[in-house]
């Protein structure tokens, strides 16, 4: 009985660890597509206002570490 309260108790661990895990994945990527270009556009705006040079935008690369090995 004690084996299966504790297999329970893992498997609702690794459940929440994976769900966890996945919506850091797509907040992290939500946050890259739709908020950091606005935020770069509203910077850029702020730069001219005060006369500041800006080096230009620098482009989002995605890395897929659980992806097929290259």
């Amino acid at each position: 009985m004690t084996s299966l309260v504790q297999f329970c108790l893992f498997l609702r661990w690794l459940y929440r660890r994976i769900r966890n895990d996945e919506m850091t994945r797509t907040f992290v990527e939500d946050m890259a597509t739709s908020h950091l270009p606005h935020i770069y556009v509203l910077l850029e705006k702020l730069c001219e206002e005060k006369d500041i040079e800006t080096a230009p935008s620098p482009q989002i690369r995605w890395i897929d570490l659980n992806g097929p090995q290259h």
